[in-house]
């Protein structure tokens, strides 16, 4: 499955913003749809993950502040992200996990991740 994510721009802080990442097929059947970002010069990290079940999982830097869903009829998955601040800046990108894991923590990492769309760029001023 290919992935594309849309949605990033340029708010200030305290803005809403809702990213997209359309699949290329129906998503019925990928395990986990997650997304990591990654601001300058520092390493690509978690944000959120769902897996197909409806269950989320979040980075505690963004717990309480962004959502994560996914819509499998219509291929897609969200990202709303809500009250952000200027250190959520980052290229995001989103990601597929076919496979099913049952190891806690392993759909928190990147390399869990079978396919991943181009990043979409936030940047938040203050």
């Amino acid at each position: 499955v290919q992935l594309q994510a849309s949605g990033g721009g340029v708010v200030q802080a305290g803005a809403s913003l809702r990213l997209s990442c359309k699949a290329s097929a129906r998503t019925f059947g990928v395990y986990a749809m997650g997304w990591f970002r990654q601001a300058p010069g520092k390493e690509r990290e978690f944000v959120a993950t769902i897996t197909e079940g409806g269950t989320e999982f979040y980075a505690d830097s963004v717990k309480g502040r962004f959502t994560v869903s996914r819509d499998d009829a219509k291929a897609m998955a969200y990202l709303q992200m809500a009250s952000l601040k200027p250190e959520d800046t980052a290229n995001y990108y989103c990601a597929a996990r076919l496979r099913v894991s049952f190891t806690a923590g392993v759909i928190l990492r990147a390399d869990a991740y079978d396919e991943w769309g181009q990043g979409t760029l936030v940047t938040v001023s203050s």
